[in-house]
């Protein structure tokens, strides 16, 4: 077990720095206390704190959980933005050792000067810890994955304050139940990846005119079955806002540098539809993650599904969301290297689907009950055709939420690493494995 040491930085309400920790873009959190750790030594000594003072535990890494589970309303909150390295000690080797605080804009800005890269989220300012948990999908997972599958190591504090690392040959179950099944078994405070050779890609937006949706939709999805791996790209179906018409934005990413090969693979989505932009460029891969600017006094209900097939009857669904003009839709294409991994390989078991659906629905900030459950209610036609979800996407934890989130299999699995690493559920601030109960959080298993 670690020795503490009395170096932890705690903050309490009204104390600088307190706000920024607190408060994240999906949810303004008020908790009794927060732990800046510097050092797993840090994390032992919060989750220390917690114990001795009955408090419930929650973990930030770059504070975006769509779920609001990087803040609290009470109890204690570890933030890890302190614990940030970004180390490239052999770039021939291409090994990072990265802190879960550090976000994937610094990790790609990083390795850029290497000529590396690792498959990660969309935006800088996402945390590494917290996306990776979760699967991690990027601008270049057909390329090379998810982030869980660049990953070879994991340094983690439990529960009761000891340090493991975590890898296929030391508590080989923990380090795969850590590969897709979030922050249950404990802080993950580093991350070990094999990067990639990356310097430049293809990537920008071409944009649509908004007619025959389901016509788009059948060509972009046809087109991906028999695309280059190196390609990847994200349909967004945007309604009428702010006075400005709807739109179909084919946002892409062709991760190798040639333009030749790359203009080849985006020739045919040339002729998908009236382009009214185009602006696919040459660009270092460092450059392609934006920051994630949310609009004010909002609240957005998020929800997603992962098919295997992108069928007739999903698309048909799909247009007939788009024509009532309510919700933001995106359709992100996947397979391609994500689904060589076998499926019983990480926490993450979804690897047989084609693609991601994501809806999402702006409302006020103080939207009552009943128009969240409108905005849900309204995603059943959708969900209804879809196999699975992907936890980092959800902006609600319902156990039906978790459920649909792991195979039976899966879930199992994950229930027998929780009860040996967390069987008191400390960790539970999260898409909950909870380590005495059935799915749906009903019986023993």
């Amino acid at each position: 077990m670690l020795q503490h040491t009395d170096a932890l930085e705690l903050l309490s309400p009204g104390q600088d720095g307190y706000h920024q920790s607190a408060t994240t873009p999906f949810a303004a959190g008020s908790p009794d206390l927060i732990a800046r750790p510097r050092t797993a030594t840090d994390v032992a000594a919060a989750l220390d704190r917690a114990r001795a003072d009955g408090l419930t535990v929650a973990i930030r890494s770059g504070g975006h959980s769509m779920a609001g589970h990087s803040t609290h309303a009470h109890g204690l909150v570890v933030d890890l933005r302190n614990i940030n390295h970004v180390d490239v000690p052999d770039p021939a080797a291409r090994l990072v050792h990265v802190g879960a605080g550090a976000t994937w804009g610094a990790v790609a800005r990083t390795l850029h000067q290497h000529g590396l890269g690792v498959t990660a989220g969309d935006t800088n300012d996402v945390g590494v810890g917290g996306l990776t948990l979760g699967g991690g999908m990027g601008w270049m997972v057909r390329r090379y994955g998810l982030a869980i599958d660049s990953v070879v190591g994991a340094d983690v504090v439990t529960a009761d304050g000891t340090l493991l690392h975590a890898d296929d040959e030391h508590d080989p179950e923990l380090f795969w139940a850590l590969r897709g099944g979030g922050g249950n078994f404990g802080v993950v405070v580093g991350l070990d990846f094999v990067a990639q050779p990356v310097t430049s890609v293809h990537y920008g937006t071409i944009r649509y005119e908004l007619r025959d949706v389901a016509q788009l939709l059948t060509g972009w999805r046809d087109l991906m079955r028999d695309a280059d791996q190196n390609l990847t790209t994200m349909l967004t179906l945007t309604p009428p806002v702010f006075g400005q018409p709807g739109a179909a934005i084919l946002q892409c990413c062709y991760a190798y540098p040639d333009p030749n090969t790359a203009d080849r693979a985006l020739a045919p989505f040339r002729r998908l539809g009236t382009i009214t932009h185009d602006d696919v460029r040459v660009l270092p891969y460092r450059d392609i993650l934006q920051d994630a600017n949310l609009p004010p006094g909002m609240r957005f209900v998020v929800r997603n599904t992962l098919t295997p097939a992108l069928s007739d009857e999903l698309i048909d669904a799909v247009a007939a969301e788009t024509a009532a003009q309510r919700t933001m839709l995106t359709l992100r294409s996947l397979g391609g290297a994500m689904a060589d991994v076998p499926a019983d390989a990480t926490a993450f078991a979804h690897r047989d689907a084609e693609a991601m659906l994501v809806a999402l629905t702006p409302l006020p900030a103080d939207a009552r009950a009943e128009q969240v459950d409108e905005a849900l209610a309204r995603w059943a036609p959708i969900a209804a055709h879809g196999t699975g979800v992907y936890v980092n996407f959800l902006s609600s934890d319902s156990p039906a939420d978790t459920a649909k989130a792991y195979p039976d299999a899966t879930y199992r699995r994950l229930v027998a690493v929780k009860r040996r690493y967390d069987p008191d559920n400390v960790f539970h601030r999260n898409h909950n494995i909870a380590p005495n109960r059935g799915r749906g959080g009903a019986g023993l298993l």
